[in-house]
């Protein structure tokens, strides 16, 4: 089950920066220094205050919108954290794409691969 939810998350999360200018902002702070396992206090501290807050409802935890603009092109990403208040997950979508991602993940599957053979 897990495996399943974090090989369609990694899916998810490659196409959504294959659809983006990613590369354009990588020397962004929380893009090059936010890492895994920081706190949301790290976090406020090198991005600043997200634009939004969010409780995430697939998993528990916590999710942090921001919006970079670069030649007034706006591109969302969002910090997400654990419910021990750690970074789980950062992308180049909004929270709420994030967390639909995770609400689909986490519905069971109609094929259970076994089929009586």
């Amino acid at each position: 089950m897990y495996k399943r939810f974090y090989m369609l998350v990694s899916l998810m999360t490659l196409l959504a920066g294959c659809y983006t200018d990613s590369h354009v902002y990588r020397n962004q702070p929380l893009v090059a220094e936010v890492d895994t396992g920081m706190t949301k206090e790290q976090v406020v501290q090198i991005g600043g205050p997200p634009l939004s807050i969010t409780e995430r409802t697939a998993v528990p935890g916590t999710c942090f919108d921001y919006t970079f603009i670069q030649s007034g092109q706006k591109q969302p990403f969002n910090v997400s954290f654990n419910g021990q208040g750690k970074v789980d997950h950062t992308s180049f979508i909004s929270c709420a794409q994030w967390s639909h991602i995770q609400q689909k993940a986490r519905k069971p599957s109609h094929s259970s691969g076994s089929h009586g053979y």
